[in-house]
């Protein structure tokens, strides 16, 4: 079966349709077409009765006359050819129903005893029958033993059902229509791309299934929005007395508990600067299309720019023209941030870009300790650090990979963690093309 909506409904259409006409053909063909013929054979075959017992009842000076006027009357050519003789028959297929048809009603009507032969033309038939003194020759034309042109109804009805088919296509082809462009819609909105130009049309329901698509999106976007605006006021408002406590502790004299305070508002503010990553990351950029391999390099060098050294243990493999629609400070960022963490639990670091059939896939490789199976998942839970192993969230609050795998899905993609080619950890930025 197929799987679209457009050939699903086209096999609705055309299987009826095949349907019908197969009955009806062999309804015509093999039902009333072969009735029709037995019953115009029998008035040929009752004609050749006739005949035969005109030549077999009259003298030769008569039967000419009379065969004559039968010829006239019947539209029939008759020859008489005396002392002929027919051979007896020798049982073979038919090339035709037709002609089995005729051969089986003359034999009833002639008797079995007499020896006949007929003979199918392309516009008549010729019945040869022996008498007592020859053999008497009838050129009978075809319409008077069959239907003529019987191919001609199946033309007409072939014909007709393409053309009603034809209609049928262009009809349902504007009925699918909207609903592909609804699907595109919500596609291209799962990944993040703007659908300005989307109105709905076709059919009501179709109209109310674009409503409701239009209703969503104007909810997820606010919904977005109010969230971003909630956590960029909020992280700015709290800058401001964090400042005011980061002085007032330089102030202070050293001491241990100082320096657990000095360490938490440290906390404090890089968990602020993370909110902040993640408002502008969400909050007001616009797609553009950018090409991947330009935008993981900038992320690279920006990554081993911040590590002294760093860019001797990275190594790059970014193809260009690979083209997409992102936004493109959101992806730098998401992918910068797996970088300086590869960078920061591995000696070697490796980030290539491939594209797969209907995905682009950013890889970051490194030979650091990695993460159990068992535990990547719980890596991407907010404000969770891991225990043992590797841990992804060091130096920081527990947000990285969370704020990294919302981009990726944001982008109608994901971010998925696996065993490094290198013996650590694998990190993927997932994008659909």
């Amino acid at each position: 079966m197929p799987r679209g909506l457009f050939g699903r409904s086209l096999i609705i259409i055309v299987a009826p349709i095949f349907l019908l006409q197969a009955i009806v053909s062999y309804v015509f063909f093999e039902r009333d077409l072969e009735t029709t013929t037995r019953r115009m054979a029998r008035d040929v075959a009752a004609d050749t009765a006739m005949l035969i017992a005109m030549e077999d009842s009259y003298p030769a000076a008569e039967r000419i006359k009379l065969r004559a006027l039968a010829a006239r009357q019947l539209r029939y050519d008759l020859t008489f050819v005396p002392g002929a003789k027919i051979p007896p028959p020798v049982h073979r297929r038919r090339n035709s129903t037709i002609d089995e048809a005729l051969d089986e009603v003359i034999a009833q009507q002639i008797g079995e005893m007499r020896h006949f032969r007929t003979k199918g033309g392309a516009r008549s038939y010729e019945i040869s029958v022996e008498l007592r003194d020859g053999v008497l020759k009838m050129v009978v034309p075809r319409d008077r033993v069959t239907v003529s042109s019987p191919d001609l109804f199946i033309v007409w009805m072939v014909g007709s059902s393409l053309i009603l088919l034809a209609v049928a296509i262009l009809f349902l082809r504007n009925q699918v229509r909207p609903i592909e462009r609804l699907a595109r819609a919500a596609d291209a909105f799962g990944k993040g791309r703007a659908v300005p130009d989307f109105k709905p049309y076709g059919a009501t329901e179709v109209r109310r299934a674009a409503q409701a698509f239009l209703t969503m999106r104007e909810r997820i976007e606010r919904h977005v929005h109010q969230r971003t605006e909630m956590l960029a006021g909020v992280s700015h408002d709290l800058k401001t007395p964090l400042t005011r406590i980061r002085l007032q502790l330089a102030m202070m004299k050293p001491g241990v508990e100082i320096e657990a305070l000095r360490e938490d508002v440290g906390e404090m503010e890089r968990m602020l600067d993370e909110y902040l990553d993640f408002a502008r990351g969400e909050g007001g950029e616009k797609t553009e299309l950018a090409d991947l391999g330009d935008l993981v390099q900038d992320a690279a060098q920006a990554a081993a720019g911040a590590r002294p050294g760093a860019s001797a243990r990275l190594a790059i493999e970014t193809p260009s023209g690979i083209l997409l629609a992102v936004k493109p400070n959101a992806l730098r960022r998401c992918a910068t941030n797996l970088i300086d963490n590869a960078l920061k639990h591995g000696k070697q670091v490796r980030v290539s870009l491939a594209r797969e059939a209907r995905f682009a896939n950013i890889h970051v490789d490194d030979d650091g300790p990695g993460i159990p199976e068992d535990k990547r998942e719980e890596a991407f839970r907010p404000f969770h650090r891991l225990d043992q192993g590797r841990n992804l969230q060091a130096g920081g609050v527990g947000l990285g990979l969370t704020i990294a795998r919302d981009v990726a899905r944001a982008h109608g993609g994901d971010l998925l963690l696996s065993q490094s080619p290198q013996g650590g950890l694998r990190a993927t930025i997932r994008l659909p093309v």
